[in-house]
């Protein structure tokens, strides 16, 4: 089961990830955090990093 990544350094905190999957992402400084990957399975992880705007999220 591909786990979500965050590059940091594409991350611009926008929070297009959190609000699609709060269960497994959450933006703290301005960066999103992958808090539980083990949650993609009951959320749309995909979705999240298909409308990453920078790219920043990719399911590895």
């Amino acid at each position: 089961m591909p786990k979500p990544v965050i590059n940091e350094d594409l991350c611009e905190g926008c929070g297009t990830c959190e609000e699609l999957c709060p269960e497994v992402f959450k933006v703290e400084n301005e960066k999103a955090k992958v808090i539980d990957p083990d949650k993609c399975n009951t959320s749309n992880c995909q979705e999240a990093a298909d409308n990453c705007p920078t790219g920043a999220l990719t399911m590895e």
